[in-house]
């Protein structure tokens, strides 16, 4: 049988999913979580806390490879907060014997005024690394999928407004990714060679800007959605905008449209090497995280 692989962060949007495909496909599953005797699901629950260095002590020992998950966007200190988390992750994988980390971050240019979001991004990169033990990066946009916050935000955005008076960047471009090939793509560069101590871009086939993604939700959903862009509209009003027409809280919401100022589109198209498939269009992946939503209700 093969060493187990430890998902930390396994009870959340992406996680979860990712848990039940490799314990479909038979991997021996170690689900960290704060909460284990309340859990569930596929896998099996090993106590683990990010932010509490002391509670990693063992948690990845005999594992060959570990998925890190995490982030604290809902903190006002997320990045030192993510820092730290990341710095302890990767040294206590690298006591392990884990050979592999494998991370979910975010699309931007290097060159670019990265939001602190997306720099928070780039420092858990390095951090997870700093062990020893070779990481490899996946870099998304917004994820499509049910119960993702940049989605929700999305469809509640479309859903509980007739019209909408609008920020400029609704113009900046992002390259969304449906959840089941975001999965695809984690799933497929664990334990691969060729993905060792690499960063990759991922994202689907269309790049669109948010005021785009946000009308052909709501073509989808049969609805008009008149946009008006106000350039007035500052980052801060925004957050609270988003806090009063959906049910993100503020300061999450401050964090993302932050980081929605930045272009985060793929430059890199390495990925479809080493993991060969045709990812799904904008308009499936909004269609079946519709349909996951109304399946659960």
């Amino acid at each position: 049988m093969t060493a187990p692989v430890l998902v930390a962060g396994g009870t959340g949007f992406v996680g979860s999913r990712l848990v039940a495909a490799l314990a479909e496909r038979g991997d021996d599953v170690r689900v960290m979580t704060r909460h284990p005797t309340s859990y569930d699901g596929p896998g099996t629950p090993v106590h683990g806390d990010v932010s509490d260095p002391a509670s990693l002590a063992g948690v990845m020992d005999g594992c060959s490879a570990a998925y890190y998950l995490v982030h604290s966007l809902a903190s006002d200190d997320f990045e030192s907060r993510d820092a730290a988390a990341a710095e302890a992750f990767g040294q206590q994988a690298a006591a392990a014997g884990v050979e592999q980390i494998v991370y979910l971050g975010g699309l931007g240019d290097d060159g670019d005024d990265l939001s602190a979001h997306l720099r928070s991004r780039r420092e858990v990169e390095q951090l997870l690394g700093n062990g020893g033990v070779p990481v490899t990066v996946l870099r998304a946009g917004i994820v499509v999928g049910h119960g993702g916050i940049s989605w929700e935000i999305t469809r509640q955005l479309v859903e509980h407004l007739p019209a909408m008076v609008t920020p400029r960047w609704v113009s900046t471009l992002t390259q969304p990714i449906a959840i089941a090939d975001v999965i695809r793509y984690l799933v497929g560069v664990l334990h691969e060679p060729a993905a060792l101590g690499r960063v990759f871009d991922i994202g689907g086939p269309d790049v669109l800007a948010y005021s785009d993604m946000l009308q052909r939700v709501a073509a989808i959903e049969g609805r008009r959605l008149p946009i008006l862009p106000v350039p007035l509209l500052t980052p801060g009003l925004s957050s609270r905008w988003l806090a009063f027409v959906t049910d993100v809280d503020t300061r999450t919401g401050r964090n993302l449209v932050d980081s929605m100022t930045n272009t985060v589109v793929v430059r890199d198209t390495s990925i479809r090497d080493v993991v060969p498939f045709e990812p799904m269009g904008y308009d499936d992946a909004v269609r079946l995280a519709l349909a996951e939503r109304g399946a659960r209700r």
